[in-house]
């Protein structure tokens, strides 16, 4: 056979074969394994409980989860392309696609679900109250940040009128009890852990901005692109999952992970007093746009996103 022809026929098998290459990869991540970021918070039960239920083997999607202690860094890490899915504030989101990630909103996670903790002895009574003192937070990317943010707005006072600190959420619990800080905005279940351990909820986030979208799921925008597929099977698990939360809360607090958990009975109140949502309808688009506008008026967003920057659309 003439040696050019034979060479021609190598060749295009290369090519043919790079190209089939290309095209498992661009179907997944690299190794055909969804990456899922998550917080340690149960308003990522819906995550917890597929898993739990092995409901992402039963449509046959590898996951490897990656917890992050807040909705800043996990975003960082899905600009970086090393998350495909996340289960995250909608602060950190909004932040992060203003400046330019590719990232939507697809589906909602929860509404609501933090709270303003101060210790027993403290004599901080109001929002007021807590001028001058150490109030932490998971960090300035967080929807609790925001959340202090607005609580303070509300009552004639700025985030410089505190020592605001962040702190990773496990220790904030032991730091307020042993007075390194006199209050902490954070989530669920550590609010409810630490009013059960005997601190006081000053203010819970429903308190402070009544039914407020708080965490969503949020995918990149390749993975929407080369995985419809995938996502569309991700999004039935996701809703799923909250259904069976929303209707099993005490059951669905048996399937959370050992770390987040630490006493199941305060995890069944939790849960129970939690609002989990799924899907994008336009009362929760509007709910969004709402909030947005608000962290604008807050100084935390320069402008208006528009709807098809943020939200996913079949």
């Amino acid at each position: 056979m003439n040696k050019k022809l034979i060479f021609g026929i190598i060749a295009i098998i290369a090519v043919i074969a790079i190209a089939g290459a290309y095209m498992f990869m661009g179907s997944g991540s690299d190794d055909g394994v969804v990456k899922i970021g998550y917080l340690p918070s149960d308003h990522d039960s819906a995550l917890f409980v597929a898993q739990a239920d092995k409901s992402y083997e039963a449509k046959g999607i590898k996951i490897e989860t990656v917890q992050f202690n807040n909705g800043g860094d996990l975003m960082t890490a899905m600009a970086s392309g090393e998350v495909d899915v996340g289960y995250v504030g909608i602060t950190p989101v909004l932040s992060s696609i203003e400046k330019g990630v590719p990232v939507k909103v697809i589906s909602g996670a929860q509404i609501e679900g933090s709270g303003l903790v101060v210790g027993n002895s403290s004599n901080i009574t109001s929002v007021a109250d807590l001028k001058g003192k150490s109030v932490a937070t998971p960090g300035e990317a967080s929807i609790q940040y925001m959340l202090l943010e607005y609580a303070l707005n509300q009552s004639g006072l700025s985030i410089d009128d505190v020592e605001a600190s962040a702190m990773k959420v496990a220790p904030m619990n032991d730091a307020l009890n042993s007075g390194k800080i006199d209050a902490m905005l954070t989530y669920e279940p550590f609010v409810s852990t630490a009013v059960n351990n005997g601190a006081i909820e000053l203010e819970s986030s429903a308190d402070i901005l009544p039914g407020h979208p708080c965490c969503v799921v949020v995918a990149s925008d390749d993975f929407i692109k080369n995985n419809p597929d995938e996502l569309k099977d991700i999004l039935e698990i996701h809703e799923n999952a909250t259904n069976y939360i929303n209707e099993n809360p005490d059951d669905a607090a048996g399937k959370l992970p050992k770390d987040i958990v630490s006493d199941i009975e305060v995890e069944k109140k939790s849960l129970s007093n939690i609002e989990f949502v799924s899907g994008l309808n336009d009362t929760y688009k509007q709910s969004i746009m709402d909030f947005m506008n608000l962290e604008i008026k807050l100084g935390l967003l320069k402008e208006v996103i528009p709807e098809n920057k943020i939200f996913y659309s079949a």
